[in-house]
């Protein structure tokens, strides 16, 4: 959706594989863009990876480039980034999406400090240890080339600080940068950062529950910008509550109940009966009659037979506090599993009549039971 876009990076360390070459394909027949993956020879931190890849990054004559963290669902006011960058500083000066969060949860994120005038970052902190303000990094950025000179000077730095260590692996770990505290801590106040707030919806996504709550969010974007993408209810059609997306070849039984906030993927089946909240079901699953499935996400193929109860726990932010974010849980809490959105693998079946709770079935798993609290490998 941005005029001039020429072609998109994707950048890891992970070792390519056959899905996400599939991916990609798709992706590029869909969009009519190149797409590349760039793999990393090690964890280059947030930005070691961009100045390891400068010259891919520029091949193309870049004026400007987006940065993106993969790990954050937002609105992506891109082309608004792009039109505050003309009208603010000069033209080589940079932009981070900034958001409200409230005052506890800030200390989880890059908190900046910006003049409300020019909205100039002034001063940036990364997860401090005391209140510094209510504005966070959304980790999206508008960068020009110019930004690569400064990255550079970082590098520079860490070589000469490993030189005086006589670390025996100092090229390595020279090259790991991190944009957040290395990069932008230094340019605040210098006339190069800038802040664009967005009111928009933005989360992290740091684990497979917060998926669910980031599907709530998109959902509900559609029910405003592309209302022809979810369902009706219509004559002869499933039950229909709230924001629901349906695949075009899901098959889904008329007396079935959906929503709020459910996406079925592609070949999906849902028997008679069934009752669907807060779910994520993806391609090729089979919901059998009557089951019933509760803050979950169900793995691509998986089955799940009839009468069986399949549930989780939501972990949301508070509904009553407008700047509130989702904390990001640990698994665990004093030695036990935390209560989470149930997650099946793919491939995963269920049998009929039994509960599973609170649980998270790793791919390929025939359960012959109800399971409560497990993680089951």
């Amino acid at each position: 959706q941005v005029p001039g876009l020429k072609e998109i990076l994707l950048m890891g360390f992970y070792q390519p594989h056959e899905a996400l070459s599939r991916f990609l394909l798709s992706a590029q027949q869909e969009f009519k863009i190149p797409i590349r993956y760039l793999q990393e020879y090690a964890a280059l931190g947030t930005g070691g990876g961009i100045y390891h890849f400068r010259d891919q990054i520029l091949s193309g004559g870049a004026e400007a480039f987006f940065v993106l963290n993969a790990d954050v669902c937002s609105e992506f006011p891109l082309q608004e980034m792009l039109e505050f960058q003309q009208r603010h500083g000069d033209a080589d000066s940079f932009v981070i999406l900034g958001t409200t969060a409230n005052r506890t949860q800030a200390l989880n994120y890059g908190c900046i400090v910006a003049n409300t005038d020019t909205q100039e970052v002034q001063h940036y902190v990364e997860k401090p240890s005391t209140f510094v303000s209510e504005i966070i990094n959304c980790g999206i950025y508008l960068f020009t080339p110019a930004i690569f000179q400064h990255i550079g000077e970082v590098f520079q730095r860490n070589q000469q600080e490993l030189v005086l260590e006589e670390s025996s692996n100092g090229w390595q770990r020279a090259e790991v940068i991190r944009l957040e505290q290395d990069v932008f801590t230094a340019l605040a106040g210098k006339g190069k950062l800038y802040v664009y707030k967005t009111d928009g919806f933005w989360s992290q996504i740091k684990s497979a529950g917060s998926a669910i709550y980031a599907s709530r969010l998109y959902l509900n974007q559609y029910s405003k910008t592309h209302p022809e993408r979810l369902a009706q209810n219509k004559p002869g059609g499933p039950i229909i509550r709230g924001n629901v997306y349906i695949h075009p070849t899901a098959s889904i039984d008329s007396s079935a109940v959906l929503g709020p906030n459910v996406s079925i993927g592609e070949g999906v089946t849902v028997g008679a009966g069934v009752r669907l909240r807060e779910s994520i079901v993806l391609h090729g699953a089979s919901l059998h009659d009557h089951t019933c499935v509760l803050n979950t996400i169900v793995g691509w193929d998986s089955t799940i037979g009839r009468w069986a109860r399949v549930e989780g726990t939501p972990s949301d932010p508070n509904p009553n506090d407008p700047y509130a974010k989702i904390d990001s849980e640990t698994l665990f809490r004093d030695g036990r599993l935390t209560p989470s959105i149930t997650i099946l693998g793919c491939s995963v079946t269920i049998p009929a009549e039994v509960v599973i709770l609170n649980s998270i079935v790793l791919p390929h798993k025939e359960l012959s039971r109800s399971y409560k609290n497990q993680i089951i490998l």
